[in-house]
């Protein structure tokens, strides 16, 4: 298959589905299979012989890490629901216990095919020295090494607890991982079964010294090792492991006083959620397992046996520095050329024109650059910031802080319901407001999810906005590995529109007379029906009718109707979706002008991107092109605050439809196509054909707008020779 064909594949080739009803529930994909799906392709990448061995170390790790999170939130939601009774379907048509069934078969199969990569994976790293060992391969000098190791840096840590009726079962956390012990005294034979705890606070691995390579031992077999010291008298006569996971949904009071301590208590809750899942290993004696499963209160239904290594998410411990040539090639993001032309000052780069910056392969340094730099300037007067997700010790909250510190009017919009990280925020919020900020949380039913920072300037007798739009979370550390878009601009309508969300957020002032902005849930989803509306009427017109679109998650029922109703009326729609699709691509009487990919890579596909051929198809310099923060979910579209900008500068314009979207839709290395079935496959490659890798495309070539006129312009061509990458001008 050519570059070329891939990209119309779809398109010529509708599919008949016999057994699917285009006016039924079936026009939908599953939500919880297609989450399930885009985690096999993760795990798939974990075979992939051209990544790095420890870069596929990694991606099974994730891969576990995601599973985990399915659990703890999908699947408690659905077991609530379907253990209160509730047959509501989605809109797929499945009722919560059947979702339960086929994610149960589908999670199943997914975990011991974890197992079955992990074997592999640990042949491969032997032949590179780098070994995972268990007991029996311990030499002398070995357990020598490792009586010391136990007693100096593990022994304090640890918990054992006797199960008997003195000693009532201990509560296990979420993720928490423990051993169960089958003990028998020595001098009169009576057993005891007791708990060892596992304590995160040590690392899972314990390195071994080794005159060549990297030896490992699983802190479990060193405890199993030294059982006699933790029970004086007694020997070990059965045991296993076992890792719970518990139900990590939030649920607040609507009407809580103080939403900061309601957070609090709530989080605590989280800790003691009802278990989901519990995973064990195989051949526990059957008495203890009783025990464990009775106190823990969890059927066969939530119990997985594991022949092999549990809490796999560990793994990422393995993926060693020290091991370069087992890693991706180092990569360094580029600093924007406007921004060194200008020696750094960020304002001055701005002022001569918007830029958009392509993370992580232009800096987000430039992001804290231009916080840092506001906070320092004595013609700054104010600075607005919305935080969803940031970084633990982040140079962004710190750069607020001073500005706060310094007399500046400082507003941050602290998100408490960004799941999993509402602890950090909450810390972060403290710490704004102790230096003078002033710290807004936002809505009780609504998540602010929009990415918004302003920089309120005073320039001669005017006041300038500079202002940042992103479609990720101002975190400095997830911007090195996730994809996401930057837009700095001082427009003065952007400017404004971002000064109105602000208010809405802070104030419950509905925003008006939005020039460049769309926002949920007011008028994003209805701009969004409008302009897939508007591509359709030229499509029926005769005129050229396309939409390219990239995102997450595509969900949202009246959005995924729409998007059937313009391909029957004629318009080309290319979607890269990275996750949960929950619209069948190419069936012929219902999507057959629509086709789906997923790029699954090095870097985590983030950014947010809408285009519209607007009546001459696409690439066109007259399209009309968006960056969003939300993907086409019911949640972004409905539950949250999300912004939608309209992008009218040629140069950016240029920049997200010819090299960022073309480069998307060109690759094939990191790519999967998805089926009507809703299954996804990688697209065959002629022998001899150069395969694209985006990814590669965009760590070897600047965007458009960071050099200005010296950027490349040109659409990556989709068909080359072997060995022949697109070149830009």
């Amino acid at each position: 298959m050519s570059h070329a064909d891939f990209l119309k594949a779809p398109f010529d080739a509708p599919t008949h589905l016999p057994d699917l009803d285009p006016s039924s529930a079936d026009r939908f994909y599953n939500r919880e299979l297609s989450w399930l799906g885009f985690n096999w392709r993760v795990l798939q990448e974990a075979e992939n012989q051209h990544v790095p061995l420890l870069e596929r170390l990694r991606f099974l790790s994730i891969s576990a890490d995601n599973l985990d999170e399915f659990y703890t939130v999908r699947v408690a939601g659905l077991r609530e629901l379907a253990r209160a009774g509730n047959v509501t379907p989605g809109i797929d048509g499945l009722s919560p216990a059947e979702q339960l069934k086929l994610i149960d078969e589908n999670a199943r199969d997914l975990m011991y095919t974890q197992q079955r990569v992990l074997g592999e994976l640990h042949r491969e790293m032997e032949a590179q020295d780098i070994t995972i060992l268990q007991l029996d391969d311990l030499t002398d000098d070995d357990r020598v090494f490792l009586k010391d190791f136990f007693l100096s840096q593990v022994f304090a840590v640890l918990s054992p607890l006797a199960i008997d009726p003195a000693h009532p079962f201990p509560f296990i956390p979420n993720t928490g991982y423990a051993l169960a012990l089958q003990l028998q005294r020595k001098r009169d034979k009576r057993n005891l079964q007791a708990l060892l705890p596992i304590p995160a606070q040590i690392d899972r691995f314990i390195s071994i010294p080794s005159a060549k390579g990297h030896r490992f031992l699983p802190l479990e077999a060193l405890l199993v090792l030294n059982i006699s010291g933790l029970f004086p008298g007694y020997e070990l006569k059965g045991h296993f492991e076992f890792r719970v996971l518990r139900d990590s949904d939030l649920e607040v009071e609507d009407e809580a006083e103080d939403l900061v301590r309601e957070f609090e208590v709530a989080l605590k809750r989280r800790k003691r959620g009802q278990v989901v899942r519990i995973n064990i290993s195989a051949g526990a004696p059957q008495k203890l397992k009783s025990v464990v499963m009775a106190e823990l209160g969890v059927g066969d239904e939530e119990l997985i046996e594991i022949d092999g290594m549990i809490g796999v998410d560990d793994l990422s411990e393995l993926v060693l520095d020290e091991r370069p040539d087992l890693l991706w090639p180092s990569f360094k993001p580029r600093v924007p050329e406007r921004v060194t032309d200008f020696e750094g000052d960020m304002f001055a780069a701005i002022r001569q024109k918007d830029m958009l910056l392509h993370h992580p392969y232009e800096t987000f340094d430039m992001v804290v650059r231009f916080l840092q730099q506001a906070a320092r300037d004595p013609n700054v007067v104010a600075i607005k910031q919305t935080l969803y997700r940031t970084s633990k010790l982040s140079p962004i909250v710190e750069a607020l802080c001073e500005a706060a510190e310094d007399g500046k009017s400082v507003t941050a919009l602290v998100e408490l319901k960004a799941r999993f990280d509402e602890a950090a925020n909450i810390r972060q919020s403290r710490r704004l407001e102790r230096a003078g900020a002033h710290v807004v949380y936002g809505f009780i039913d609504l998540k602010n999810h929009a990415k918004i920072s302003t920089v309120v300037r005073r320039e001669g007798s005017e006041l300038v906005t500079y202002t940042h739009y992103g479609t990720g979370n101002y975190h400095p550390i997830t911007a090195r590995i996730y994809t996401d878009l930057s837009l700095f601009t001082c427009d003065a309508k952007l400017g404004r529109d971002a000064t109105k969300v602000f208010n809405y957020l802070s104030g419950y002032a509905p925003p008006e007379n939005l020039s460049n902005l769309s926002i949920s849930p007011t008028n994003l989803k209805t701009r969004l029906l409008e302009m897939i509306a508007a591509e359709a009427e030229h499509a029926r017109a005769g005129r050229p009718a396309e939409i390219w679109a990239k995102m997450n998650s595509l969900i949202e029922k009246e959005i995924i109707d729409a998007l059937y109703a313009a391909s029957q009326d004629g318009v080309k729609i290319s979607l890269v979706v990275r996750g949960i699709c929950g619209l069948r691509p190419g069936i012929k009487g219902l999507s057959e002008n629509i086709r789906v990919k997923s790029i699954v890579g090095r870097f985590l596909e983030h950014s947010r991107i809408v285009c519209f051929g607007n009546g001459h198809g696409l690439p066109h310099k007259k399209a009309k092109v968006f960056i969003s923060s939300a993907d086409w979910m019911s949640r972004n579209l409905n539950r949250r605050v999300e912004t939608l900008v309209e992008i009218t500068n040629g140069t950016v314009k240029a920049q997200i439809v010819s090299q960022i979207m073309a480069a998307n839709l060109a690759d094939v290395t990191q790519s999967w196509v998805m089926a009507p079935d809703g299954s996804f496959n990688r697209p065959p490659v002629d022998e001899g054909t150069f395969e694209f890798n985006c990814h590669r495309f965009f760590m070897e070539n600047p965007s458009l707008s960071g050099r200005g006129s010296a950027g490349a312009s040109d659409v990556p061509k989709l068909t080359h020779t072997k060995n022949e990458p697109p070149k830009p001008n």
